[in-house]
């Protein structure tokens, strides 16, 4: 079935999101030709590309050289103990094939750098940071406003989880929101501090959405705008973030 259309049993599979206000079949077609990236295979990965895998995706890329070790089952449920010691990557493209084998996966076995990141996000629509440390959220940051690209931003520690949208038609970028990374050793990492399993999976379940939004055009996106959520006292709270045009023509890494 071409690309700009949907076959009957697509109409069947997606029914409930062709039938809501602001997505339609045009929405869903988009949803189908889209091309995103993410960049990261754990907590929040996972949650992003189990449900756009389910939702319609067309073409999903999936960046991670990790192994799946026992310390991730807790918060990570597309892996099981039969797959220890494997790699996330492989074992993630398998699983959703199975859920949804009319998306096209594309698998990249190595960690982000400067030298390669602008040749992968370049066949991409948009880029979703779902990693766990600040060197590579730059990295992901500088490539995609060197390149054009929106990207969806999300991090958890603890309770609390944060999500927004960078570089999406002119909006703020990451550096608008922190002009540089923190010195290394002034944070704690999740296995020194602790996190609740559940939490990556809203977080990456809201990154999710808001790229459901951008490609089919309804709603609104989380662009200038930081959701902040604490699922100990649930509580929502929403930060507006400003453009700095500075940091917004960036001509290198």
């Amino acid at each position: 079935m071409p690309a700009d259309q949907l076959s009957a049993k697509e109409r069947r599979r997606y029914q409930r999101q062709i039938i809501l206000p602001g997505i339609g079949e045009e929405g869903q077609i988009r949803l189908k030709q889209a091309r995103i990236l993410v960049v990261g295979v754990g907590g929040l990965g996972t949650p992003i590309l189990q449900y756009l895998s389910a939702g319609g995706v067309g073409h999903i890329g999936i960046v991670d050289n990790d192994l799946v070790d026992e310390s991730n089952l807790q918060r990570q449920i597309l892996f099981g103990v039969k797959d220890l010691g494997k790699l996330k990557s492989i074992i993630a493209k398998d699983r959703l094939s199975r859920l949804n084998p009319d998306v096209n996966f594309e698998i990249f076995n190595f960690r982000i750098s400067k030298k390669n990141i602008l040749g992968i996000i370049r066949d991409h629509d948009l880029v979703f940071d779902a990693t766990d440390n600040f060197s590579t959220r730059y990295i992901i940051n500088d490539a995609c406003v060197v390149a054009g690209k929106p990207w969806i931003y999300g991090a958890v520690y603890k309770f609390e989880g944060q999500v927004t949208v960078f570089n999406y038609k002119g909006g703020p970028t990451l550096r608008c929101l922190y002009p540089d990374p923190p010195e290394p050793g002034s944070y704690m990492r999740a296995e020194d501090s602790g996190l609740l399993g559940i939490l990556p999976g809203m977080i990456g379940c809201y990154q999710a959405t808001e790229a459901i939004k951008m490609i089919t055009g309804f709603g609104d996106v989380l662009s200038g705008k930081l959701l902040c959520v604490n699922i100990r006292t649930n509580t929502f709270q929403t930060y507006n973030i400003p453009v700095i045009e500075e940091n917004k023509s960036i001509s290198g890494l």
